[in-house]
């Protein structure tokens, strides 16, 4: 078995993959990524729309473009790339300096890197008709948006022509000005919940400038067809409940899902990280990283985020809290983050007082003037107006030494973030 041994080891080449091995890099620090495609970049390279890179590179970029900025930069490091590479464990390794061992299968063989730091880029997944129990027979075209991208964009087959959307995510969203394009009819968007998923700019952008119609608190209730789709039944909600005398059924040959992504962490939880129950991925302190001393995460494998652009910023941070804990720094005192009223989650889930955190939260309410607030226990730490909230916006909040000047720290303190 080839054996490898390493600073820190970076599973997963996308583009929070590539971020955080960049930062290790530029410090000095040896680093690989493992990637199990064929190439860098991840779900980018599918996603040839534009409308990325406007906070990281300041311009209007696709996805293979914007992916194409990090890949030149990793082929000029000294990063180590193993692409077709899987990894199949992560364990602790009995020698002191490399605390990791990853055991890793490619078409050469089996290999076993020894590393003293591993950060987790894997990424998300869809989820598909099993999570959400639509009810029906199990006909053919039935495909999850993120898969029909692919054979549009990549293989170049259409999966259909008179198409229905089930659930509002962006992936669905942009699949819907896609398949117009290529000829296909999209007859609607279907959503569970009273407001739309995806960002307000691809609402806009691909279904409003296309006249597909998009279904608020509509449950899809049944799919009809044997061999092939042949429709579905769209079923009305009022005050949660459903409609059953108001349901409809909208013909159709193709169905794309639509609903929701999840971190990719059978790994994490192989490898004994602790997860958090909302947001399906790894718990994290300030520096993000996990239970396992050493293991780092960053990106959509952490928690689910609207713009590549976010991902690169705390990608970078991750590599950086990765050679601060390889020099042997490490957090003086961590303050407990706790979702308040209207908050879904926060991340990560601990902050330094004595340093700049960023911390990423997702509001559970739909809200035009709302005030985001901080408080340290009873004491309001700090305040900030919010134009507008909504659940598939993602918020970030800088926060420096001076908020927490005059405060009484220790180590129960509680920082509660909270939506008026």
């Amino acid at each position: 078995m080839k054996e490898i041994l390493i600073d820190a080891v970076v599973v997963g080449g996308g583009a929070a993959g590539m971020a955080a091995a960049l930062e290790l890099d530029a410090q000095g620090f040896s680093c690989a990524i493992i990637e199990r495609e064929d190439h860098l970049g991840g779900i980018l390279m599918q996603c040839i729309h534009n409308g990325f890179g406007l906070h990281e590179f300041k311009e209007e970029l696709t996805g293979p473009e914007f992916a194409e900025r990090f890949i030149e930069r990793v082929i000029k490091s000294k990063i180590a790339v193993y692409l077709n590479t899987t990894v199949t464990a992560i364990n602790k390794s009995l020698t002191t300096q490399y605390k990791h061992e990853l055991f890793c299968i490619s078409s050469s063989g089996v290999m076993k890197i020894k590393s003293r730091a591993v950060l987790l880029a894997m990424g998300c997944r869809e989820r598909n008709r099993g999570n959400i129990r639509i009810p029906g027979s199990r006909p053919a075209g039935i495909y999850t948006a993120g898969l029909a991208q692919r054979l549009v964009n990549i293989e170049g087959y259409i999966p259909g022509k008179e198409v229905v959307i089930i659930g509002s995510g962006d992936i669905g969203l942009i699949m819907a000005r896609r398949l117009s394009w290529v000829g296909c009819k999209v007859k609607a968007v279907v959503e569970i919940m009273p407001y739309a998923a995806g960002l307000t700019r691809n609402i806009v952008q691909c279904l409003e400038d296309f006249n597909i119609p998009l279904y608020l608190s509509s449950q899809t209730t049944n799919i009809f067809g044997n061999d092939r789709v042949e429709g579905i039944e769209v079923t009305p909600m009022e005050n949660g409940l459903l409609m059953p005398d108001k349901s409809f059924r909208i013909d159709c040959d193709t169905v794309l899902l639509s609903v929701g992504l999840v971190p990719e962490n059978e790994l994490s939880r192989a490898a004994g990280i602790e997860l958090n129950a909302v947001t399906n991925g790894p718990l994290v302190d300030s520096n993000l990283m996990t239970n396992v001393d050493g293991v780092f995460a960053s990106g959509n494998v952490l928690h689910v985020h609207d713009l590549v652009d976010w991902v690169c910023e705390e990608s970078r941070r991750a590599g950086s809290f990765t050679a601060e804990w390889l020099n042997g720094e490490h957090p003086s005192m961590q303050i407990k983050t706790k979702a308040g009223s209207h908050v879904r989650y926060v991340n990560p889930a601990f902050v330094n007082p004595d340093k700049e955190n960023i911390v990423y939260m997702r509001s559970m309410i739909v809200q035009n003037d709302a005030v985001l607030e901080i408080r340290l226990g009873d004491k309001l730490i700090h305040s900030r107006k919010e134009r507008r909230v909504q659940p598939s916006e993602m918020i970030g909040f800088k926060l420096s030494p001076k908020d927490f000047k005059g405060s009484d720290i220790n180590a129960g303190s509680i920082l509660e973030f909270s939506i008026k």
